[in-house]
């Protein structure tokens, strides 16, 4: 492989090997936040919990995109809330409490008023997120626990994030788009 670019991954999706068996990750896909010498930071985009975003954050439940849950975003720091937006645009300069990852979809700060940011299409909001520290990431990609692709506006927001998995990996090319018909469990067969 390949030396990896430490801002490689940031902006761009981990989608799980189908080796990968650990249940926190197992089949899932990583919207990858920041990436650095010191290590990286990610929030998994398909596990949707039985927690409607109205319970814990009622100011935001307007904004939430369907399905209006919060998201397990990984298993560190799960007393934490994160939220992911889409803007109609990017901003014309720096907007206080928002850090890009996509030129549309950022990190933001929830303690801000709703109506303080412009031009908000859709929230998701997530209980911790994924990471790792400087080199672990690097480790699993060596150890093919992971598929890195290009993320789309979309997927962070998808209505339907139990076949999240399988789609972004549909929409590969050559032989990773074989991937996306790999049974769950390939034991059952």
């Amino acid at each position: 492989m390949n030396e990896l670019r430490l801002d490689a991954l940031a902006g761009r999706l981990l989608v799980a090997s189908p080796l990968l068996t650990d249940p926190n990750f197992h089949r899932s896909v990583i919207l990858m936040c920041a990436h650095t010498a010191e290590g990286a930071f990610g929030l998994v985009l398909n596990r949707p919990l039985p927690i409607a975003v109205a319970e814990p954050l009622p100011a935001w439940a307007a904004s939430v995109s369907e399905p209006a849950s919060v998201f397990l975003g990984g298993p560190v720091q799960r007393d934490r809330a994160i939220a992911l937006a889409r803007l109609a645009r990017p901003p014309r300069r720096d907007l206080p409490g928002w850090e890009p990852v996509l030129p549309e979809i950022g990190l933001l700060d929830l303690e801000l008023d709703p109506s303080a940011v412009p031009d908000i299409e859709a929230v998701r909001i997530f209980s911790g997120h994924a990471g790792w520290a400087g080199g672990q990431l690097e480790g699993e990609l060596l150890g093919e626990s992971w598929f890195v692709v290009d993320a789309r506006p979309g997927d962070a927001f998808d209505s339907d994030p139990a076949h999240l998995w399988q789609r972004v990996l549909k929409r590969q090319s050559g032989r990773l788009a074989l991937f996306a018909n790999y049974p769950p469990d390939v034991t059952l067969n």
